[in-house]
């Protein structure tokens, strides 16, 4: 058994925080636009990496999900981040940390998800 990609559905109450944390902060991009519709959709890209982003208020107020983004540069992901979108830092992991198991990491989040954004070895 092959697969060659994971795209993760998230909801959100307003479909435009989730654009401010992936495209204004992490610098993705819309891929698919269904954003000015009666059901407001839509995919955000960088590189291989997709994610389908719904306006759903019921399925955001029961999902609250958190993902990790493996970089090879969280030094550089940290000093965007923190320079553009500092209140979107996680107040428990708002510093890159170097964790137990022996990734460096830092976190987000905005009004439905939370991300982990960690770099492994050093």
């Amino acid at each position: 058994m092959n697969f060659t990609k994971l795209v993760p559905n998230i909801f959100y109450i307003d479909i435009r925080d989730a654009l401010i944390t992936f495209v204004d902060c992490l610098e993705f991009r819309i891929a698919y636009d269904e954003i000015n519709t009666r059901r407001p959709f839509c995919v955000v890209s960088k590189g291989d990496l997709s994610i389908n982003i719904f306006q759903d208020k019921l399925l955001a107020e029961e999902h609250n999900p958190e993902l990790r983004l493996v970089t090879d540069n969280i030094e550089e992901v940290y000093a965007k981040v923190s320079a553009s979108h500092p209140h979107l830092l996680h107040p428990n992991l708002s510093k890159v940390t170097l964790r137990p198991w022996g990734a460096k990491e830092f976190a987000l989040t905005d009004t439905q998800l939370g991300i982990v954004v960690q770099q492994w070895g050093s």
